[in-house]
Protein backbone atom coordinates (compact mmCIF):
# COMPACT_ATOMS: atom_id res chain seq x y z
CA UNK A 1 0.00 0.00 0.00
CA UNK A 2 1.27 3.34 -0.82
CA UNK A 3 2.37 5.80 2.09
CA UNK A 4 -0.19 8.46 2.94
CA UNK A 5 0.90 12.33 3.42
CA UNK A 6 0.57 14.48 5.93
CA UNK A 7 1.60 17.85 7.27
CA UNK A 8 1.20 16.57 11.27
CA UNK A 9 0.93 13.19 12.70
CA UNK A 10 0.37 13.08 16.11
CA UNK A 11 1.28 10.09 18.14
CA UNK A 12 -1.04 9.17 21.08
CA UNK A 13 -5.19 10.27 20.95
CA UNK A 14 -4.67 11.32 24.93
CA UNK A 15 -5.76 15.61 26.35
CA UNK A 16 -2.33 16.73 24.71
CA UNK A 17 -2.70 14.49 21.10
CA UNK A 18 -6.07 14.82 20.41
CA UNK A 19 -6.02 18.10 21.15
CA UNK A 20 -3.15 19.02 19.40
CA UNK A 21 -4.74 17.20 16.36
CA UNK A 22 -7.75 19.29 16.29
CA UNK A 23 -5.85 22.42 16.87
CA UNK A 24 -3.49 21.65 13.83
CA UNK A 25 -6.62 20.78 11.68
CA UNK A 26 -8.90 23.83 12.52
CA UNK A 27 -5.32 25.65 11.16
CA UNK A 28 -6.06 23.76 7.83
CA UNK A 29 -3.19 21.41 8.32
CA UNK A 30 -3.50 17.93 6.93
CA UNK A 31 -3.68 16.07 10.10
CA UNK A 32 -3.43 12.22 11.00
CA UNK A 33 -3.57 10.87 14.94
CA UNK A 34 -2.47 7.44 16.07
CA UNK A 35 -3.64 5.84 18.96
CA UNK A 36 -3.03 2.33 20.15
CA UNK A 37 -5.76 2.08 22.48
CA UNK A 38 -8.46 4.13 23.86
CA UNK A 39 -9.60 7.82 22.33
CA UNK A 40 -9.01 10.07 25.19
CA UNK A 41 -6.09 8.21 26.73
CA UNK A 42 -5.30 7.24 30.05
CA UNK A 43 -7.15 10.60 31.73
CA UNK A 44 -10.51 10.34 29.90
CA UNK A 45 -10.64 5.78 30.25
CA UNK A 46 -8.56 5.27 33.29
CA UNK A 47 -7.88 8.85 35.14
CA UNK A 48 -9.34 12.58 35.45
CA UNK A 49 -12.86 11.18 34.45
CA UNK A 50 -13.42 8.03 36.46
CA UNK A 51 -12.03 8.60 39.32
CA UNK A 52 -14.18 11.97 39.50
CA UNK A 53 -17.17 9.91 38.65
CA UNK A 54 -16.19 7.09 41.80
CA UNK A 55 -15.58 9.87 44.08
CA UNK A 56 -18.69 12.00 43.07
CA UNK A 57 -20.55 8.71 44.21
CA UNK A 58 -18.37 8.84 47.34
CA UNK A 59 -19.46 12.45 48.22
CA UNK A 60 -22.93 11.41 47.67
CA UNK A 61 -23.17 8.82 49.75
CA UNK A 62 -20.92 11.19 52.53
CA UNK A 63 -23.44 13.39 52.30
CA UNK A 64 -26.38 10.58 52.87
CA UNK A 65 -24.89 10.09 56.23
CA UNK A 66 -24.83 13.59 56.96
CA UNK A 67 -28.72 13.91 56.38
CA UNK A 68 -29.73 14.91 59.92
CA UNK A 69 -27.38 17.64 60.18
CA UNK A 70 -29.75 19.06 57.29
CA UNK A 71 -33.34 18.25 58.38
CA UNK A 72 -33.12 15.09 56.11
CA UNK A 73 -33.93 11.72 56.98
CA UNK A 74 -32.07 8.59 55.47
CA UNK A 75 -32.51 5.23 56.17
CA UNK A 76 -30.89 1.66 55.48
CA UNK A 77 -27.81 3.39 53.48
CA UNK A 78 -25.47 1.09 51.26
CA UNK A 79 -24.21 1.11 47.89
CA UNK A 80 -23.83 -1.53 45.02
CA UNK A 81 -20.06 -0.85 43.91
CA UNK A 82 -20.90 -3.03 40.76
CA UNK A 83 -23.51 0.05 40.44
CA UNK A 84 -20.62 2.64 41.13
CA UNK A 85 -18.49 1.73 39.04
CA UNK A 86 -20.48 1.19 35.86
CA UNK A 87 -21.62 4.49 36.47
CA UNK A 88 -18.30 5.28 36.56
CA UNK A 89 -16.94 3.39 33.33
CA UNK A 90 -20.49 4.68 31.18
CA UNK A 91 -19.03 8.07 31.96
CA UNK A 92 -15.49 7.22 30.44
CA UNK A 93 -17.40 5.74 28.02
CA UNK A 94 -19.82 8.71 26.67
CA UNK A 95 -16.82 10.89 26.47
CA UNK A 96 -14.35 8.66 24.87
CA UNK A 97 -17.53 8.02 21.88
CA UNK A 98 -17.28 12.00 21.67
CA UNK A 99 -13.42 12.12 20.92
CA UNK A 100 -14.19 9.96 18.19
CA UNK A 101 -16.86 12.39 16.57
CA UNK A 102 -14.49 15.52 17.08
CA UNK A 103 -12.53 13.08 15.16
CA UNK A 104 -14.75 12.88 11.98
CA UNK A 105 -16.02 16.45 12.14
CA UNK A 106 -11.99 18.37 11.90
CA UNK A 107 -11.90 15.75 8.95
CA UNK A 108 -8.88 14.08 10.89
CA UNK A 109 -7.61 10.43 9.95
CA UNK A 110 -7.65 7.95 12.56
CA UNK A 111 -5.27 5.27 13.01
CA UNK A 112 -5.65 2.84 15.49
CA UNK A 113 -2.76 0.75 16.37
CA UNK A 114 0.57 1.23 17.43
CA UNK A 115 3.31 3.53 16.07
CA UNK A 116 7.23 3.71 15.44
CA UNK A 117 9.44 6.42 14.03
CA UNK A 118 10.81 4.63 11.00
CA UNK A 119 13.10 7.63 10.47
CA UNK A 120 12.50 11.42 10.47
CA UNK A 121 9.37 12.60 8.81
CA UNK A 122 8.23 8.72 9.01
CA UNK A 123 5.64 6.92 11.20
CA UNK A 124 4.86 3.41 10.55
CA UNK A 125 1.62 2.25 12.08
CA UNK A 126 0.97 -1.59 12.94
CA UNK A 127 -2.39 -2.89 14.17
CA UNK A 128 -3.59 -6.76 13.61
CA UNK A 129 -4.67 -5.73 10.58
CA UNK A 130 -0.99 -5.24 9.10
CA UNK A 131 1.29 -2.11 8.97
CA UNK A 132 0.95 1.41 7.33
CA UNK A 133 3.37 4.16 6.60
CA UNK A 134 2.52 7.79 7.22
CA UNK A 135 4.82 10.50 5.81
CA UNK A 136 4.96 13.40 7.95
CA UNK A 137 6.21 16.87 8.01
CA UNK A 138 6.00 17.45 11.46
CA UNK A 139 5.52 14.57 14.38
CA UNK A 140 3.85 15.31 17.55
CA UNK A 141 4.56 12.68 20.78
CA UNK A 142 1.60 12.33 22.86
CA UNK A 143 2.04 8.70 24.59
CA UNK A 144 1.67 9.85 28.07
CA UNK A 145 2.96 7.46 30.89
CA UNK A 146 1.98 4.67 32.89
CA UNK A 147 2.25 3.63 36.93
CA UNK A 148 5.95 3.46 38.42
CA UNK A 149 5.86 -0.16 39.53
CA UNK A 150 8.53 -0.53 42.66
CA UNK A 151 10.70 -3.78 42.64
CA UNK A 152 8.46 -5.99 44.79
CA UNK A 153 5.30 -4.15 44.98
CA UNK A 154 4.20 -4.91 41.61
CA UNK A 155 0.75 -4.97 41.01
CA UNK A 156 -0.70 -8.34 40.51
CA UNK A 157 -4.57 -7.48 40.09
CA UNK A 158 -5.84 -9.47 42.81
CA UNK A 159 -4.33 -8.45 46.21
CA UNK A 160 -2.07 -6.23 44.56
CA UNK A 161 -3.79 -2.72 42.30
CA UNK A 162 -2.33 -0.34 40.36
CA UNK A 163 -5.26 2.64 39.15
CA UNK A 164 -6.52 0.47 36.71
CA UNK A 165 -7.67 -2.17 39.27
CA UNK A 166 -8.52 0.39 41.40
CA UNK A 167 -11.14 1.85 38.92
CA UNK A 168 -12.75 -1.50 37.99
CA UNK A 169 -12.28 -2.99 41.60
CA UNK A 170 -13.40 -7.08 42.01
CA UNK A 171 -14.24 -6.70 45.59
CA UNK A 172 -14.98 -3.55 48.20
CA UNK A 173 -11.06 -4.10 50.07
CA UNK A 174 -11.94 -3.98 53.71
CA UNK A 175 -8.14 -3.33 54.87
CA UNK A 176 -6.44 -0.60 52.27
CA UNK A 177 -3.25 0.37 52.38
CA UNK A 178 -2.57 3.09 49.81
CA UNK A 179 1.35 3.55 48.89
CA UNK A 180 1.80 7.45 47.74
CA UNK A 181 0.55 10.30 48.97
CA UNK A 182 0.29 11.96 45.68
CA UNK A 183 -3.20 13.22 43.79
CA UNK A 184 -3.55 9.70 42.58
CA UNK A 185 -2.85 7.89 46.06
CA UNK A 186 -5.06 10.10 48.10
CA UNK A 187 -7.88 10.51 45.62
CA UNK A 188 -7.97 6.26 46.11
CA UNK A 189 -7.97 6.75 50.02
CA UNK A 190 -10.37 9.07 49.85
CA UNK A 191 -12.80 6.84 47.78
CA UNK A 192 -12.23 3.81 49.48
CA UNK A 193 -12.06 5.40 53.19
CA UNK A 194 -15.35 6.86 52.65
CA UNK A 195 -16.80 3.62 51.01
CA UNK A 196 -15.87 2.15 54.48
CA UNK A 197 -12.41 0.60 54.17
CA UNK A 198 -10.25 0.59 56.76
CA UNK A 199 -7.65 2.94 55.08
CA UNK A 200 -3.70 3.04 55.70
CA UNK A 201 -1.93 5.90 53.78
CA UNK A 202 2.02 5.59 53.51
CA UNK A 203 4.46 8.30 52.14
CA UNK A 204 7.90 8.36 51.81
CA UNK A 205 8.21 12.21 52.20
CA UNK A 206 7.82 14.26 55.47
CA UNK A 207 3.80 14.52 54.92
CA UNK A 208 0.84 14.12 52.73
CA UNK A 209 0.24 15.87 49.81
CA UNK A 210 4.03 16.95 49.38
CA UNK A 211 4.09 19.13 46.31
CA UNK A 212 1.52 21.48 48.30
CA UNK A 213 2.21 24.02 50.67
CA UNK A 214 2.71 22.75 53.78
CA UNK A 215 0.12 24.38 55.78
CA UNK A 216 -2.51 22.63 53.42
CA UNK A 217 -0.70 19.52 53.64
CA UNK A 218 -1.29 19.85 57.69
CA UNK A 219 -4.63 20.84 57.36
CA UNK A 220 -5.19 17.83 54.94
CA UNK A 221 -3.59 15.11 56.94
CA UNK A 222 -6.12 16.40 59.98
CA UNK A 223 -8.84 16.04 57.69
CA UNK A 224 -7.78 13.00 56.54
CA UNK A 225 -7.51 11.36 60.60
CA UNK A 226 -10.85 13.12 61.23
CA UNK A 227 -12.31 10.73 58.72
CA UNK A 228 -10.68 7.27 60.04
CA UNK A 229 -7.55 7.36 57.76
CA UNK A 230 -3.98 6.13 59.45
CA UNK A 231 -1.46 8.72 57.48
CA UNK A 232 2.23 7.36 58.04
CA UNK A 233 4.93 10.18 56.67
CA UNK A 234 8.43 9.27 56.34
CA UNK A 235 7.34 5.68 55.73
CA UNK A 236 8.26 3.26 53.51
CA UNK A 237 6.94 -0.36 52.22
CA UNK A 238 9.99 -2.83 51.66
CA UNK A 239 8.42 -5.82 51.20
CA UNK A 240 5.33 -7.19 50.46
CA UNK A 241 4.17 -10.85 51.27
CA UNK A 242 0.86 -12.30 49.53
CA UNK A 243 -1.30 -14.84 50.02
CA UNK A 244 -4.47 -16.17 49.08
CA UNK A 245 -6.56 -13.84 51.49
CA UNK A 246 -4.20 -11.40 52.15
CA UNK A 247 -0.80 -9.20 52.22
CA UNK A 248 1.93 -8.75 54.74
CA UNK A 249 3.12 -5.40 54.21
CA UNK A 250 6.66 -4.67 55.70
CA UNK A 251 6.56 -0.93 56.34
CA UNK A 252 9.75 0.81 57.95
CA UNK A 253 9.20 3.98 59.81
CA UNK A 254 12.40 5.67 61.31
CA UNK A 255 14.79 2.74 61.21
CA UNK A 256 11.95 0.25 62.73
CA UNK A 257 10.06 -2.07 60.29
CA UNK A 258 6.49 -3.59 61.48
CA UNK A 259 4.22 -5.79 59.67
CA UNK A 260 0.76 -4.96 59.02
CA UNK A 261 -1.86 -7.22 56.98
CA UNK A 262 -4.04 -5.73 54.61
CA UNK A 263 -6.31 -7.52 52.36
CA UNK A 264 -5.45 -4.58 49.54
CA UNK A 265 -2.76 -2.72 48.24
CA UNK A 266 -2.81 0.43 46.27
CA UNK A 267 0.73 1.52 44.65
CA UNK A 268 0.44 5.15 43.67
CA UNK A 269 4.21 5.69 43.44
CA UNK A 270 4.49 8.20 40.34
CA UNK A 271 4.70 7.44 36.95
CA UNK A 272 6.98 6.79 34.16
CA UNK A 273 6.91 7.86 30.53
CA UNK A 274 6.05 5.57 27.67
CA UNK A 275 9.31 6.31 25.61
CA UNK A 276 10.02 2.87 24.01
CA UNK A 277 9.51 1.19 21.02
CA UNK A 278 8.89 4.65 19.46
CA UNK A 279 12.43 4.85 17.41
CA UNK A 280 13.57 7.66 19.79
CA UNK A 281 17.28 6.40 20.44
CA UNK A 282 17.95 5.90 16.80
CA UNK A 283 16.94 9.50 15.92
CA UNK A 284 18.91 10.78 18.58
CA UNK A 285 16.18 12.19 20.72
CA UNK A 286 17.21 12.50 24.53
CA UNK A 287 15.35 10.70 27.59
CA UNK A 288 15.90 11.75 31.23
CA UNK A 289 14.31 9.15 33.44
CA UNK A 290 11.94 8.04 31.30
CA UNK A 291 10.78 11.37 29.82
CA UNK A 292 11.44 13.38 26.66
CA UNK A 293 13.81 16.63 27.02
CA UNK A 294 12.65 19.53 25.31
CA UNK A 295 12.56 23.15 24.55
CA UNK A 296 9.84 25.70 25.76
CA UNK A 297 8.04 25.49 22.52
CA UNK A 298 8.07 21.35 23.49
CA UNK A 299 10.68 20.85 20.47
CA UNK A 300 12.75 17.90 20.68
CA UNK A 301 16.16 18.68 18.79
CA UNK A 302 15.12 16.87 16.14
CA UNK A 303 13.54 18.66 12.98
CA UNK A 304 9.73 18.44 13.14
CA UNK A 305 9.82 16.13 16.11
CA UNK A 306 7.05 17.41 19.17
CA UNK A 307 6.94 15.97 22.76
CA UNK A 308 3.99 17.32 24.67
CA UNK A 309 2.37 15.72 27.67
CA UNK A 310 3.58 13.51 30.71
CA UNK A 311 6.21 12.13 27.97
CA UNK A 312 7.49 15.82 28.05
CA UNK A 313 7.77 15.74 31.76
CA UNK A 314 6.27 17.66 35.22
CA UNK A 315 3.50 18.81 35.73
CA UNK A 316 1.95 15.90 34.57
CA UNK A 317 -1.11 17.19 34.14
CA UNK A 318 -3.91 16.70 31.53
CA UNK A 319 -4.49 20.48 31.36
CA UNK A 320 -0.99 20.80 30.92
CA UNK A 321 -1.14 18.63 28.13
CA UNK A 322 -4.21 19.58 26.25
CA UNK A 323 -2.53 23.60 26.28
CA UNK A 324 0.73 21.90 24.82
CA UNK A 325 -1.61 20.72 22.22
CA UNK A 326 -2.27 23.43 21.14
CA UNK A 327 0.92 25.60 21.04
CA UNK A 328 2.48 23.20 19.37
CA UNK A 329 -0.02 23.37 16.58
CA UNK A 330 0.25 26.62 15.94
CA UNK A 331 3.82 26.95 16.27
CA UNK A 332 3.68 24.39 13.01
CA UNK A 333 0.73 26.60 11.80
CA UNK A 334 3.59 29.40 12.19
CA UNK A 335 1.65 31.39 14.60
CA UNK A 336 3.50 33.81 17.35
CA UNK A 337 3.17 31.29 19.82
CA UNK A 338 4.14 31.84 24.09
CA UNK A 339 6.04 29.31 25.65
CA UNK A 340 3.92 27.57 29.17
CA UNK A 341 5.10 29.03 32.22
CA UNK A 342 4.82 25.56 34.85
CA UNK A 343 3.83 28.04 37.36
CA UNK A 344 0.95 29.34 35.74
CA UNK A 345 -0.60 25.61 36.04
CA UNK A 346 -2.79 25.12 38.66
CA UNK A 347 -2.60 21.83 40.25
CA UNK A 348 -6.33 19.72 41.77
CA UNK A 349 -6.88 16.92 43.63
CA UNK A 350 -10.29 15.77 44.45
CA UNK A 351 -9.90 13.64 47.97
CA UNK A 352 -12.23 15.08 50.82
CA UNK A 353 -11.60 17.83 51.28
CA UNK A 354 -10.42 19.18 47.90
CA UNK A 355 -7.25 20.62 47.40
CA UNK A 356 -5.81 23.09 44.97
CA UNK A 357 -3.13 25.45 44.26
CA UNK A 358 -1.23 27.31 41.39
CA UNK A 359 2.00 28.84 41.71
CA UNK A 360 4.59 28.88 44.59
CA UNK A 361 4.02 28.13 47.70
CA UNK A 362 5.32 29.89 50.76
CA UNK A 363 8.34 28.47 51.38
CA UNK A 364 9.73 27.66 47.59
CA UNK A 365 8.48 31.53 47.31
CA UNK A 366 11.18 32.54 50.47
CA UNK A 367 13.80 30.24 48.63
CA UNK A 368 13.41 31.97 45.61
CA UNK A 369 14.39 35.40 47.42
CA UNK A 370 11.17 37.08 47.81
CA UNK A 371 9.87 39.07 50.76
CA UNK A 372 6.78 37.75 51.51
CA UNK A 373 3.04 39.29 52.60
CA UNK A 374 0.92 35.76 53.34
CA UNK A 375 -3.15 36.04 53.79
CA UNK A 376 -5.21 33.40 54.80
CA UNK A 377 -9.00 32.62 55.51
CA UNK A 378 -10.68 29.89 56.76
CA UNK A 379 -13.99 28.69 55.84
CA UNK A 380 -15.35 28.71 59.53
CA UNK A 381 -15.93 32.61 58.58
CA UNK A 382 -17.58 31.94 55.34
CA UNK A 383 -21.57 32.28 54.72
CA UNK A 384 -22.08 30.41 52.22
CA UNK A 385 -19.51 27.45 53.68
CA UNK A 386 -21.28 27.26 57.04
CA UNK A 387 -24.79 27.28 54.82
CA UNK A 388 -23.02 24.49 52.54
CA UNK A 389 -22.43 22.61 56.34
CA UNK A 390 -18.78 22.25 54.48
CA UNK A 391 -17.25 24.63 57.17
CA UNK A 392 -13.65 23.25 57.35
CA UNK A 393 -11.03 24.66 54.66
CA UNK A 394 -8.60 27.27 54.02
CA UNK A 395 -7.84 29.88 51.60
CA UNK A 396 -4.02 30.56 51.15
CA UNK A 397 -2.21 33.75 49.41
CA UNK A 398 1.50 34.56 48.93
CA UNK A 399 2.68 37.84 47.40
CA UNK A 400 5.77 39.58 46.89
CA UNK A 401 5.91 42.40 49.69
CA UNK A 402 8.10 44.68 46.88
CA UNK A 403 5.83 44.54 43.80
CA UNK A 404 2.65 43.09 45.46
CA UNK A 405 2.81 39.98 42.66
CA UNK A 406 0.37 37.55 44.04
CA UNK A 407 3.27 34.64 43.61
CA UNK A 408 1.21 31.68 44.79
CA UNK A 409 -2.75 30.75 46.08
CA UNK A 410 -3.24 27.25 48.01
CA UNK A 411 -6.64 26.24 48.83
CA UNK A 412 -8.50 23.11 50.93
CA UNK A 413 -12.11 22.98 51.26
CA UNK A 414 -15.15 22.78 49.43
CA UNK A 415 -14.97 23.49 45.16
CA UNK A 416 -11.42 24.84 45.69
CA UNK A 417 -10.98 23.04 42.34
CA UNK A 418 -13.54 25.38 40.93
CA UNK A 419 -12.39 28.37 42.75
CA UNK A 420 -8.57 28.20 41.83
CA UNK A 421 -9.14 29.18 38.40
CA UNK A 422 -9.80 33.03 39.77
CA UNK A 423 -6.16 33.07 41.15
CA UNK A 424 -4.93 31.70 37.73
CA UNK A 425 -6.56 34.20 35.85
CA UNK A 426 -5.12 36.66 38.38
CA UNK A 427 -1.70 35.12 37.72
CA UNK A 428 -1.68 35.15 33.70
CA UNK A 429 -2.99 39.51 33.54
CA UNK A 430 -0.24 39.70 36.07
CA UNK A 431 -2.51 40.66 38.76
CA UNK A 432 -1.36 42.85 41.56
CA UNK A 433 -2.79 42.77 45.06
CA UNK A 434 -4.14 46.27 44.58
CA UNK A 435 -6.26 44.81 41.59
CA UNK A 436 -7.59 41.99 43.79
CA UNK A 437 -8.82 44.00 46.43
CA UNK A 438 -11.14 46.60 44.17
CA UNK A 439 -12.23 43.11 42.57
CA UNK A 440 -16.02 43.25 43.37
CA UNK A 441 -16.92 39.36 44.74
CA UNK A 442 -20.72 37.94 45.14
CA UNK A 443 -22.13 37.47 47.94
CA UNK A 444 -23.15 34.91 49.32
CA UNK A 445 -20.24 32.80 47.86
CA UNK A 446 -17.18 30.36 48.75
CA UNK A 447 -14.91 33.22 46.51
CA UNK A 448 -15.58 35.88 48.49
CA UNK A 449 -12.92 34.29 50.56
CA UNK A 450 -10.69 34.54 47.91
CA UNK A 451 -11.40 38.40 48.69
CA UNK A 452 -10.39 37.88 51.89
CA UNK A 453 -7.55 36.38 51.99
CA UNK A 454 -5.69 38.82 49.66
CA UNK A 455 -6.80 41.46 52.61
CA UNK A 456 -5.63 39.41 55.25
CA UNK A 457 -1.87 39.83 53.14
CA UNK A 458 -1.83 43.17 53.95
CA UNK A 459 -4.21 43.14 57.07
CA UNK A 460 -7.46 44.16 55.97
CA UNK A 461 -9.23 41.13 56.44
CA UNK A 462 -12.96 41.87 57.43
CA UNK A 463 -15.18 38.97 58.90
CA UNK A 464 -11.95 37.58 61.02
Amino acid sequence: MSAQSFDVVVIGAGPGGYVAAIRAAQLGLKTAIVEREHMGGICLNWGCIPTKALLRSADVFHLMHRAKEFGLSAQSLGFDLDAVVARSRAVSKQLNQGIGHLMKKNKIAVFMGSAKIAKAGQVVVTSDKGSETLNAKNIVLATGARARELPGLEADGDRVWTYKHALTPKRMPKKLLVIGSGAIGIEFASFYNTMGADTTVVEVMDRVLPVEDAEISAFAKKQFEKQGMKIMEKTMVKQLDRAADKVVAHIETGGQVTQQEFDTVISAVGIVGNVENLGLESLGVKIDRTHVVVDEYCRTGVTGLYAIGDIAGAPWLAHKASHEGMMVAEHIAGKTVHPIKPNTIAGCTYCHPQVASVGLTEAKAKEAGYDVKVGRFPFIGNGKAIALGEAEGLVKTVFDAKTGELLGAHMIGAEVTEMIQGYVIGRQLETTEEDLMHTVFPHPTLSEMMHESVLDAYGRAVHM
